[in-house]
């Protein structure tokens, strides 16, 4: 794995994770989908798991980078992007309603 792959993945993951999410928060209210609460909350966990994974990854010998400064950077922007996760998804996952149509 590159530096610079290491260096990016955290918040690429996070980022796709938000997209998948927000994008089944949207599907579920534009369809009425009246199960949609449950696959909401497993999507924000595999999304959480996913990136929980990828910071173990990371502080892995087979995964981590040999250099100093990457591998600081990468564990560091690793543990931005769980807490990313945690800030974006949660309130979705378990507070969130969908507006009445207007």
């Amino acid at each position: 794995m590159s530096a610079i792959l290491r260096i990016a993945l955290p918040l690429t993951l996070w980022l796709a994770g938000f997209s998948a999410v927000y994008g089944l928060h949207g599907l579920i209210c534009a369809g009425g989908w009246p199960g949609g609460r449950p696959a909401l909350i497993a999507a924000a966990l595999a999304a959480f798991a996913l990136q929980v994974a990828l910071f173990l990854g990371l502080r892995s010998r087979r995964f981590g980078a040999p250099s100093g400064f990457v591998r600081r950077t990468s564990l560091l922007l690793g543990i931005v992007a769980i807490l990313a996760t945690i800030w974006t998804l949660l309130p979705v996952a378990v507070t969130s309603t969908c507006l009445p149509p207007g």
